[in-house]
């Protein structure tokens, strides 16, 4: 799909310096443009590339003055990342327009479904299932009995979601996603054998929520796994049975959050992070990468270390540990 650049620049208010017909058809890098491509100049560091830049159009901000001739038509813009940001937005809603519901897809009868769906091929949705009005379901992805899907979320290819799951509405699931798979609940018995412990709850997720690629949120013994409002999960994080998650949290990769635990809203927790169950963590707590949860955090705490101390502590911690080889040589020698 083309766009001239006079289009773009009443889309975005911009005042277009060039020649406002010429048309782009794709997006780039400033530094790695191709004739025909859009891209945009906000940081002073890549200036240097706009002058032999091969885009056709670049957005820049209202400040930008040329220092010498630049081949590419200019749309002057209040803030160029920003109005980059809204037409990549739209980019992606133009890629993903997809309606239609594929030969090979099974719908048992008793599911509903509402209007300008997109169902891929080989997808499974069960018996009393509901699905929202402009949702896009992909290829390959398994849809339990009686869940709820909200309008306008999306499901990429490979996701799975059990029996009885809710999903609220403009969520997204990336591929590989696992919704409702049971609980590590196993009851110790004789001789160190475990029996399974039935996980009979299932898993809320509210509005707008984002889940990364392969990422497991687990259904509850009894009751609910929650998910609250706005919540953002990483690719590889694992969520356990009964855990609750406070409105707009974000949990970056391979981050861990055991059974039961209580996490709070606007949270900031980094990369590996592990927590240790039956926890409560406070709003607005900030955890630094690799640090390993043990105990309930107060509002607003920033922490770091595994076992976590306060983030200032920590940097103390670690100025030190560099230091140790350097202190047990002088050990040795005393």
């Amino acid at each position: 799909m083309e766009f001239s650049a006079q289009q773009i620049a009443e889309l975005l208010q911009g005042e277009i310096i060039g020649d406002s017909e010429i048309k782009v058809n794709t997006i780039s890098k400033i530094e790695e443009g191709t004739v025909g491509s859009l891209s945009f100049l906000a940081n002073p560091k890549y200036t240097k590339y706009i002058y032999d830049t091969k885009a056709s159009v670049v957005l820049v901000n209202h400040d930008f003055i040329a220092e010498k001739e630049i081949s590419a038509t200019l749309i002057k813009v209040e803030d160029a990342y920003k109005a980059f940001a809204s037409l990549l937005e739209i980019y992606q809603q133009y890629k993903e327009n997809k309606i239609g519901i594929a030969e090979s897809s099974v719908i048992e009868k008793t599911a509903s479904l509402g209007e300008n769906l997109y169902i891929g091929a080989n997808v499974y949705i069960g018996n009393h299932t509901k699905i929202g009005d402009d949702c896009k379901i992909y290829p390959n992805t398994y849809i339990g009995d009686n869940v709820s899907i909200g309008e306008g979320t999306i499901i990429f290819s490979g996701v799975n979601i059990y029996s009885e799951s809710v999903l609220g509405k403009e969520c997204t699931m990336h591929a590989g996603v696992v919704i409702g798979s049971d609980g590590f609940g196993f009851a110790p018995q004789n001789q160190a054998e475990f029996k399974k412990v039935p996980q009979i709850g299932n898993v809320i997720i509210e509005d707008h929520v984002e889940i990364g690629a392969n990422a497991s949120v687990d259904r509850a013994t009894m009751g609910s796994t929650i998910i609250r409002r706005g919540v953002k999960l990483d690719n590889l994080v694992q969520i356990a049975h009964n855990v609750e998650i406070g409105e707009n949290t974000v949990i970056a990769a391979l981050s861990g959050v055991s059974g039961s635990t209580k996490i709070g809203k606007n949270c900031m927790i980094g990369g590996q992070v592990g927590f240790a169950g039956h926890l409560t963590i406070s709003d607005n707590v900030k955890i630094g990468a690799q640090s390993g949860v043990h105990k309930n955090l107060p509002e607003g705490a920033v922490v770091q270390g595994s076992p976590v101390v306060g983030y200032r502590e920590w940097y103390r911690i670690a100025s030190v540990l560099q230091k140790l080889p350097e202190i047990y040589r002088k050990i040795q020698k005393l």
